[in-house]
């Protein structure tokens, strides 16, 4: 028998809530305003406030996929943490 591999996609499977939390939880949000422009992650930053944002506004929502699967996909991989907010 062979072992499924992980799908090519690195968004297949995750929620936008998944990964806006790996993201915060990499990079924090000074970092993420500092690389993806959006005043939801520099003027009181809530991962809820974003949420919202990021549902309404397709085109900030394909800023902060297209980040994550640039830089944050590999970063979390390698990082150790899990998304139950422990270290593994």
């Amino acid at each position: 028998m062979t072992e499924a591999t992980p799908p090519k996609d690195p968004l297949h499977g995750l929620t936008l809530e998944v990964l806006l939390r790996r993201l915060v939880r990499l990079y924090g949000w000074a970092e993420l305003s500092r690389f993806i422009r959006i005043r939801c992650f520099s003027d009181n930053p809530s991962v809820k406030s974003s949420l919202t944002f990021l549902r309404r506004t397709p085109w900030a929502r394909q800023q902060v996929e297209d980040f994550y699967v640039a830089y944050g996909h590999d970063d979390w991989r390698t990082s150790g943490f899990s998304d139950d907010g422990s270290a593994d």
